[in-house]
């Protein structure tokens, strides 16, 4: 009977986070279609969306499975070149763009999750600040790879190269990815109800991987690692397993990043270490574990700068003084008390009844 009801309390958060999300996009949708945003605000919706859905991937590294990675941007470039490169190839066999934009999506979540299960077997044998500084490494190694690497399209397919004079195209082909120079005209066929949608599917899949026995078993690896493998729990497995969705996820993410821009490079503003810190802030500000924590922290921290853009000269004073507000909400012991009580704020209490 206790299992029915945390298994009942947990279906009830999970419908209300649907509910708000699906709400939020009523209204910003409404609010699109009748003016009532600016230009610039319009402009940050794809962003914002993409952004959610890299704070929720890595919160199932840092938040369920409880290991800190740093190289999140890496897994979100992989995806952002392989879709880019998969939709501009295939601009001229599949004329609609939504086609386009979901087939870049899943080839990205492929590459991405292939390139994090690489990674996972040597990475996570290890633990704290070690893990955490082979993932930085692994961050940048995958976009100086990224930065080096040709690729074009002609009638014969695509041909790579990590040197440009040694891809031969036919009369008619084109260069699609031109190492340091990225990808250039890329079609901006990114929407708001895209990234709506991806953010949907992307708690559905985090939902039912974590109230899912391969989900009971990796936060039972975050707990108590000595006491999981006492059990017979596969700690490799799992830890495998969430972290190559947590990758194939972040890659989703980038390229629903990737085509709301008009050219693709492998700057360390786009994918370098400061990125992975500011996905990484989203989560720790959020709450870690916390799933609407993470959804709340990306809106707010993603559109905060663009809101206050007018305020020149204090915009960063307060955009710290937030930062600040938010941490001592999430970390307080006075407040903490106060979330553990109130029923919007338990749901990783649930978790653990489940």
């Amino acid at each position: 009977m206790k299992r029915l009801n945390a298994m009942s309390r947990t279906s009830r958060v999970n419908f209300l986070t649907y509910a708000l999300v699906i709400a939020a996009f009523v209204v910003l949708q409404a609010l699109s279609m009748g003016g009532g945003l600016s230009a610039t605000l319009q402009g940050q919706l794809v962003p914002v969306c993409a952004y959610v859905v890299m704070a929720l991937s890595l919160n199932l590294t840092v938040g369920v499975l409880g290991e800190l990675s740093l190289g999140h941007a890496g897994f979100m470039s992989v995806g952002a070149f392989s879709g880019a490169v998969a939709a501009s190839a295939l601009q001229g066999v599949i004329p609609a763009s939504g086609v386009r934009l979901a087939l870049a999506m899943l080839i990205g979540a492929v590459f991405a999750g292939i390139v994090g299960t690489l990674i996972s077997v040597p990475v996570l044998r290890l633990n704290g600040d070690y893990l955490a500084i082979v993932t930085l490494a692994f961050g940048q190694i995958i976009k100086s790879i990224i930065e080096n690497l040709y690729v074009g399209v002609d009638g014969s397919g695509l041909h790579f190269s990590f040197l440009k004079p040694t891809v031969t195209l036919e009369q008619g082909g084109r260069m699609i990815l031109n190492g340091p120079m990225g990808i250039p005209n890329i079609e901006k066929i990114s929407t708001f109800l895209a990234g709506f949608l991806l953010i949907l599917i992307t708690l559905v899949i985090i939902f039912n991987l974590v109230n899912s026995r391969s989900g009971r078993a990796i936060m039972a690896i975050r707990d108590n690692r000595i006491a999981a493998e006492s059990v017979g729990i596969n700690i490799t497995k799992y830890k495998i397993m969430a972290f190559s969705v947590s990758a194939a996820l972040a890659g989703v993410g980038g390229v629903l990043y990737a085509h709301n821009l008009s050219t693709l490079t492998a700057l360390p503003k786009n994918f370098g270490y400061n990125q992975s810190i500011m996905i990484l802030v989203f989560v720790v500000l959020g709450g870690i574990g916390n799933i609407r924590g993470s959804i709340i922290s990306a809106v707010i921290l993603t559109l905060l700068p663009e809101l206050l853009r007018g305020l020149s000269d204090y915009r960063m004073l307060i955009y710290s003084i937030v930062l600040i507000v938010m941490m001592i909400f999430n970390w307080s012991p006075k407040i903490k008390v106060w979330r553990e009580s109130h029923p919007l704020f338990q749901k990783k209490n649930t978790e653990s009844e489940a």
